[in-house]
This record gives C-alpha cells, sequence and structure tokens, in this order.
C-alpha cells in the first residue's frame, strides 16, 4: 500500500472514531435531558400508586375487561409501573388509553 493510501486510510479511522464519540455525547446529553424533565415535572405521568390500569385485549385474549384490570403498587423512574399481583414491570404502551 502507498504511503498516502495509509494517511487517508488512517485519517478515515480517526474521523470515524471522533463522530462515533461524538454521537455517545449527545445521546448521553439527550437522554440526560429526559431525566431531568422528569424529575423537574413529576407530576406529568400516566399513571399513580393505586390507580387501576387495564391490559389491552390482545395481551390477555378470553378475559373481561375486568379481568385485565389490576392496581399500580409503584411509579419507577423509567415510566413502567409495578403490579398488585402481576410479576414483572410493565409500560404505558401494554396498557389500554386512560379515559
Amino acid at each position: 500500500m502507498k504511503k498516502g493510501t495509509k494517511r487517508l486510510l488512517r485519517g478515515l479511522a480517526v474521523a470515524a472514531g471522533g463522530l462515533s464519540a461524538l454521537g455517545a455525547i449527545l445521546a448521553r446529553k439527550k437522554m440526560r435531558a429526559k431525566q431531568q424533565r422528569i424529575a423537574i415535572n413529576p407530576l406529568n405521568v400516566w399513571a399513580r400508586p393505586g390507580m387501576k390500569v387495564f391490559f389491552r385485549a390482545e395481551l390477555m385474549p378470553g378475559r373481561e375487561r375486568e379481568e385485565r384490570a389490576f392496581r399500580v403498587k409503584e411509579l419507577l423512574p423509567s415510566g413502567r409501573v409495578l403490579l398488585d399481583g402481576v410479576a414483572g414491570e410493565h409500560a404505558e404502551r401494554e396498557f389500554e388509553p386512560i379515559q
């Protein structure tokens, strides 16, 4: 390989590394901004402890609406919830829209 080609490839490698580092920094900055918005405005959440939520019918086929109803035990910082009587964390998209 010629000397000029090696220099070009090294320069491209350095530029690619720099762009990926910049992308990681911007992604981290965006995540921090989102966390700050959640911390600043905790009143704007989709569920509250003690609230009744209903799983979507397609997630629990063959069950009536009341059989798909559960109470929120705890709201997690990620926006997910823990439910009474159901194991695991659950996201907003798993439930019917609140009316």
